[in-house]
């Protein structure tokens, strides 16, 4: 059984298709999907079982133990760049601040990020 019709039939079982089926609009009517038995429900939750079981598990690009590091590393940046904006003179086209004001925002978001992973909220 291909990947579509596993994920067809848990649709179907999920929401049903009367749920779409607006009594107002002139068109065609839809009709409730056919019941599906329980050893079909069970054949589908034994081949993704396998297949779950089949491949390998997730291994992070960075590793667990350095987040705490690049999280202060970040943010400590953040905080820098956050302090040398706030000395920058005041321009009337402002492509230096803009600059310094995003760069500090992406490593503010990153370094937030990094530090709820590194106490093991994974964001």
């Amino acid at each position: 059984m291909g990947g579509w019709d596993l994920m067809t039939r848990v649709w179907r079982l999920v929401v049903p298709a009367t749920a779409y089926v607006n009594p107002a609009s002139p068109g065609p009517t839809i009709s409730p999907p056919s019941p599906v038995s329980f050893q079909t429900i069970m054949a589908d939750y034994q081949s993704i079982q396998a297949l779950h079981k089949a491949v390998p598990p997730f291994s992070p690009y960075i590793a667990v133990g350095l987040l705490p590091y690049i999280a202060f590393f970040l943010l400590v940046s953040t905080f820098g760049l956050a302090f040398y904006f706030s000395t920058l003179p005041k321009d009337t086209i402002p492509i230096r601040e803009v600059a310094v004001a995003s760069t500090a925002s992406l490593l503010g978001g990153f370094g937030v990020v990094a530090l709820f992973c590194s106490v093991g909220v994974y964001v």
